[in-house]
């Protein structure tokens, strides 16, 4: 009798070099959107459309021009006219003109000329002074026909509006390569209009027990011929499933090496890796290790591991093969050691982490409302690898508060403060949530969006070059990426810097032959500016300042007289749309982006652009894997 004697065995480290040499990769498809969810992405997303699409309402009330209300208050209200009203789903056909209010409702679309709105407990509607008119005559455009509003509080522009874009801007990165697809990133996706995602195929794994005692649950048992259940097919086509693979089931093979080298051969035809349990340990029954040497390649059999000695690896075919021990608690630990992690690799899933994460809050947290709060949060981990739970919050209409969170932290109604440093418990999302490798905050940036692409599991949160600085100065995120003459005001690390050149994103061709800064202050022409927290906005503003001393006047001057300034849009992207799309003749951007879009572009000067790290955490894997990106741009 001829046995298979385990003399040298590998480590454990040896099987998973061998498991890995097996390339178990399965490809690319594209899938619809409602079958993409635990799928995961092989290539950037960027938004085709800004969310929402419109400038529109955020609270019922009345939507005006905010310069009507200024100086109003309890004793001194604005008396506006009441020139009709906007429902969500209608398309304004009302212009505003001056002293003039629509009734709006939330999520209507804000009709032109106005540029802010007033909820309606902060008003009070009234009879106007009617007016005489002859028999048939129609109202003027100025008159109240009896119809006003008092405006009991003063507003400025942008004041209760959800700009287009303000959730998600075109052109901004929605989600990147690697990211496995949550309920959350649906939500994100499907906001966006997109309805197929290019992912990684699963790996398509055959499952094949073997032995002529086993039979399929369901079928009879014949106890006293030493039959059982077969439990390590469905134990394990269910591990597969929950890896990331797609299991597929083939009949049992029999102790016959004619037979199971028919079943084999069958199965690693069709799947990308086969795994068998039972028929390998030393027993001259056991013959699989000899299918596996005779018609493909036997890479290792044994491993110093208890449970799960008598494992085997190898090739049959064009498929990886990996022959599990037949014992069930057996097959699921070496499974679960050493083949689901590769399965996963392969279906670009992460090692899943438990469904509760204990740690740290990043900052303090203010809530005074009374109630019972579900906190979405986000994980980080600081320079000693300890976890931090830091709050994200984009308000409850941006699908981005939830996409961008890990989980969940539970704060009662009696707390109204949490301070940094707190113990918190998070209830993830997901068992497989872990923290990014890279957290980084700040500018909206397309240089940005490509060096995050090469990196292993980031996040980035564009929320302006100001915030960051102040996040990062909180202790929050690993880095922030500032831009333009803002300085830190805390101790930070610079990994790398470029520089972008920013200016007049303007009409292909510039038909309004705008050359410069003078022609928005000095002709009639429609800016659309970027929001204060933007670096873009603080070298336009150094720009006007260096304009108003050569003329010899001041700042306000000279920005009150450029039409649009206030009103400023979040992503680098969002102005050049409004461009496109005839709402402004000119708008705050970036060559590259004017590039991108086939539109015309009015240089106005060279910014850098720089990447400030937390000192604590620059020795991260993920800092210096950005590090090393960077040192490429």
């Amino acid at each position: 009798m001829n046995r298979k004697e385990f003399r040298d065995l590998a480590t454990p480290a040896e099987a998973r070099e061998a498991i890995d040499s097996l390339a178990l990769e399965a490809g690319i498809e594209r899938v619809p959107l409602a079958e993409a969810r635990g799928r995961v992405l092989v290539a950037r997303l960027d938004a085709e459309l800004d969310v929402p699409g419109f400038d529109r309402a955020s609270l019922d009330g009345y939507a005006l021009r905010a310069r009507d209300t200024f100086g109003a208050d309890e004793a001194d209200p604005a008396r506006l006219a009441v020139v009709g009203e906007v429902h969500a789903g209608e398309e304004p056909d009302i212009t505003l003109e001056e002293g003039q209010a629509v009734e709006i409702s939330t999520g209507a679309v804000m009709p032109d000329g106005a540029d802010a709105m007033v909820p309606v407990e902060r008003t009070d509607r009234v009879d106007g002074p009617s007016t005489e008119r002859a028999s048939g005559e129609t109202p003027t455009d100025m008159e109240s026909d009896g119809d006003e509003v008092l405006v009991r509080t003063a507003v400025a522009p942008g004041d209760n509006v959800m700009f287009a874009g303000a959730d998600v801007a075109a052109g901004e990165r929605a989600l990147g390569p690697g990211t496995q697809i949550t309920p959350r990133d649906i939500g994100l996706l499907s906001a966006l209009g997109i309805d197929e995602v290019p992912v990684r195929a699963k790996p398509r794994v055959g499952i094949v027990s073997t032995g002529d005692e086993l039979v399929r649950p369901g079928a009879d048992l014949a106890s006293e011929r030493g039959e059982i259940y077969d439990v390590n097919s469905y134990t394990i086509a269910a591990g597969v499933e929950d890896a990331g693979g797609e299991a597929v089931l083939y009949p049992h093979a029999g102790d016959e090496q004619d037979e199971m080298e028919r079943i084999l051969r069958e199965a690693a035809d069709e799947c990308d890796l086969v795994l068998s349990s039972g028929s390998t340990s030393a027993s001259a029954v056991d013959v699989i290790y000899r299918v596996i040497e005779e018609q493909g390649e036997l890479l290792l059999h044994g491993v110093s591991v208890k449970p799960g000695k008598p494992m085997l690896i190898g090739r049959l075919d064009d498929s990886a093969y990996v022959g599990l021990p037949g014992y069930p608690v057996s097959a699921m630990m070496v499974f679960r050691t050493f083949v689901a992690p590769a399965i996963r690799e392969a279906a670009g899933l992460p090692e899943p982490a438990s469904a509760t994460v204990a740690g740290r809050l990043a900052r303090q947290e203010r809530y005074e409302e009374g109630r019972h709060r579900l906190m979405p949060v986000g994980l980080v981990t600081d320079g000693d690898g300890e976890t931090l739970v830091y709050p994200v919050d984009k308000g409850s209409g941006a699908t981005t508060s939830l996409a961008d969170a890990d989980g969940v932290v539970e704060v009662g109604p009696e707390t109204d403060y949490l301070e940094q440093g707190e113990p918190v418990t998070a209830t993830l999302f997901s068992p497989d949530v872990r923290p990014p490798t890279l957290f980084a905050v700040g500018e909206d940036d397309p240089t940005v969006s490509r060096l995050l692409d090469g990196l292993e599991n980031p996040r980035y949160l564009s929320v302006g070059t100001r915030p960051g600085l102040r996040r990062l100065r909180e202790g929050v995120p690993d880095v922030a990426v500032v831009a333009g003459p803002l300085e830190a005001d805390v101790e930070t690390v610079e990994l790398g810097r470029w520089e972008r050149e920013w200016g007049l994103v303007v009409r292909t061709g510039n038909p309004d032959e705008i050359e410069g800064l003078a022609d928005l202050v000095d002709r009639d022409r429609r800016f659309v500016n970027r929001t204060t927290d933007s670096g873009l906005r603080s070298s336009l503003d150094a720009a006007i300042a260096d304009l108003a001393d050569d003329r010899g006047t001041t700042r306000r001057e000279l920005t009150d007289a450029i039409d649009g300034y206030d009103l400023g849009l979040r992503a680098h992207e969002s102005p050049a749309r409004k461009v496109i799309a005839g709402d402004a003749d000119a708008g705050l951007g970036l060559r590259e982006t004017a590039d991108r879009l086939d539109l015309g572009f009015v240089p106005l000067g060279e910014q850098p652009v720089r990447v400030l790290a937390n000192p604590d955490r620059t020795a991260k894997d993920g800092v210096r894997e950005l590090e090393a990106a960077l040192a490429d741009v």
